[in-house]
């Protein structure tokens, strides 16, 4: 167990690698409690969404969520976020634990909508049920079998799960499919053990870590933060065009002219220890700094993010300074691990 964000949280249960091949091959399950979960109410929520976030809330439909941005007015972000519509006028977000206080104290300021926000995180945890068999194996042990299997990616089903009432989110952290389960704390042990019971593997924060990188997927702190374009760390895809937001002016200037820096893949020759912040070389000359690194139990080397100048193309030859001995490696695409559809 180790601190994070206020809260006492598991490395890992068996082992980071035993843990990954659980959440690739079957199932395997998070405790990500620590997440902060709000809801938001009122008659102008829509409006206040739309103007505090960066992917476009218009195009959500009851039940339906999507990955997005706080964004601030440096062109940076506050954090990322999941926003999920639950009824006309009634939101749900989830935000990361390292940026709980901040992200409530720049949302109430932003607030001049006349929004409610309230704060369930205490009063609620949250499972992440992650693998190819995740969502057949919750279905079957569900009141709404056909709703979990054929709800879209972020979508929303209020189920009973093995008898326990859960908002049932189609989201994860992983690059597997998968729900993440939010319950009344009281009964998330309950709910725990009757997944254990079922075969699904308790994770830790190690192998949650892994996964994440081989999907290519950002960590607030590392890919992203108050002085980090999220042009750079590749998240166009989730900003809109269309609408205007908070620090919308700088962030489209960087979409339209291009970011120094470009955030890539590397996968290294060996199995060395990646961490952020060690250098990267292209011919003897450094061209990048790692921002996270972790050994891929899935492709059975070192991997990791590094920000790179833009002008260097993917599947060029690098090396990555390792505590002075330059390990060779490849700058790929950051999404090392895609799942079969």
């Amino acid at each position: 167990m180790v601190p994070f964000a206020g809260w006492e949280m598991p490395v890992q249960y068996a082992s980071v690698i035993q843990e990954g091949k659980a959440v690739r091959e079957h199932a395997g399950m998070f405790d990500v409690s620590h997440m902060a979960r709000l809801v938001l109410k009122g008659e102008r929520v829509f409006e206040y969404l739309e103007h505090i976030t960066a992917n476009d809330v218009s195009k959500l439909t009851d039940g339906t969520g999507q990955y997005s941005l706080l964004p601030n007015d440096q062109g940076g972000c506050v954090d990322d976020i999941i926003v999920y519509r639950l009824e006309e006028n009634k939101y749900a977000m989830v935000v990361n634990a390292s940026n709980h206080e901040k992200d409530v104290a720049w949302m109430l300021r932003q607030n001049s909508f006349g929004v409610d926000i309230k704060d369930e995180t205490n009063d609620t945890a949250m499972i992440a049920v992650q693998g190819p068999s995740a969502v057949p194996l919750l279905a079957e042990h569900s009141d709404a079998y056909e709703a979990l299997t054929n709800a879209p990616a972020f979508g929303v089903v209020q189920a009973q799960i093995g008898g326990v009432d859960c908002m049932c989110c189609r989201s994860g952290y992983t690059g597997e499919d998968g729900y993440e389960l939010i319950c009344h704390a009281e009964e998330a042990p309950g709910l725990w053990n009757e997944l254990v019971e079922l075969g699904v593997v308790p994770c830790g924060l190690a192998s949650r870590d892994a996964l994440r990188v081989e999907a290519g997927l950002p960590l607030y702190g590392h890919e992203l933060g108050d002085d980090m374009s999220p042009v750079a760390a590749g998240l166009n895809w989730v900003i809109s065009k269309t609408k205007a937001f908070i620090g919308s002016d700088i962030i489209n200037k960087a979409r339209a002219e291009g970011t120094p820096t470009k955030l890539q893949g590397i996968r290294l020759d060996s199995k060395r220890l990646i961490t952020p912040d060690m250098k990267v070389f292209v011919e003897g000359r450094e061209v990048g700094t790692v921002s996270s690194g972790v050994f891929s139990p899935t492709l059975d080397c070192s991997v990791a993010f590094a920000f790179i100048d833009a002008s260097i193309a993917l599947e060029t030859p690098c090396a990555i300074d390792i505590r002075g001995k330059m390990e060779p490696g490849t700058i790929v695409n950051k999404r090392f691990y895609k799942r079969a559809k």
